[in-house]
């Protein structure tokens, strides 16, 4: 239970970088929604690798760092994929505000990416 709190914690500080840099870079420089979600994601993503080992999980299980992080980043790309889908969705076909549709998606990769993780790289 203590890992899905600091989990939690830790998704809510790299969902914040993820958010903002959609903000940022959809509102202020004007790139692409779907193009901003893609680079928030990575940043945030590798923020929470950041936090993942530093902080939420205690054991892991691959002693290799580098095919450990290769595999986070795998899961990370899967939940981008799945991340950039639900925005287009959410915003293209049910036609809500981006930011919203990054709520919405970020709650549902939160589980996906958390339950990915738990089986496949920590204890």
């Amino acid at each position: 239970m203590v890992h899905l709190l600091r989990s939690i914690f830790s998704s809510n500080i790299a969902f914040s970088v993820d958010f903002g840099l959609l903000a940022l870079l959809t509102e202020v420089f004007h790139i692409h929604y779907l193009i901003s979600a893609g680079i928030g994601f990575i940043i945030g993503t590798t923020v929470s690798y950041i936090l993942s080992i530093l902080w939420v999980f205690d054991k892991r299980r691959l002693r290799n760092k580098q095919l450990e992080y290769w595999v986070f980043i795998f899961i990370g790309l899967t939940g981008a994929g799945l991340n950039e889908l639900l925005i287009w969705f959410f915003t293209e076909q049910v036609h809500i505000f981006y930011l919203i549709s990054k709520i919405i998606s970020g709650s549902s990769v939160f589980f996906y990416n958390f339950f990915m993780r738990k089986h496949f790289l920590f204890r």
